[in-house]
């Protein structure tokens, strides 16, 4: 369960790059592919929780690092929430 870094590009062309506890975040992202907004969401919230529940898993604990990413990633993803033709650009994985 390595940890695993993925850079997001924003509609605004700001980078972050976001932390997963495990990278089974790689099973929710493809790298190079642009999502819209809200389905961005959905997967940053499916992948988090889900990593997260792997560490509950193995040691007894949900990921605090995890869902501190989320709440990141909700964050900045509201700036465009209200815009139909924002994508949201994965650039790539490091672990």
């Amino acid at each position: 369960m390595p940890e695993t870094w993925f850079k997001v590009r924003w509609p605004d062309d700001t980078v972050s790059r976001c932390y997963s506890p495990s990278s089974t975040v790689t099973e929710f992202f493809d790298a190079g592919t642009a999502y819209a907004v809200p389905e961005f969401m959905r997967r940053s919230r499916e992948a988090l929780t889900h990593a997260s529940e792997r560490v509950r898993a193995k040691y007894g604990y949900a990921c605090s690092a995890s869902a501190a990413q989320l709440a990141e990633i909700e964050r900045t993803a509201t700036a465009f929430s209200g815009d139909d033709t924002a994508a949201i650009i994965i650039e790539g994985f490091e672990q």
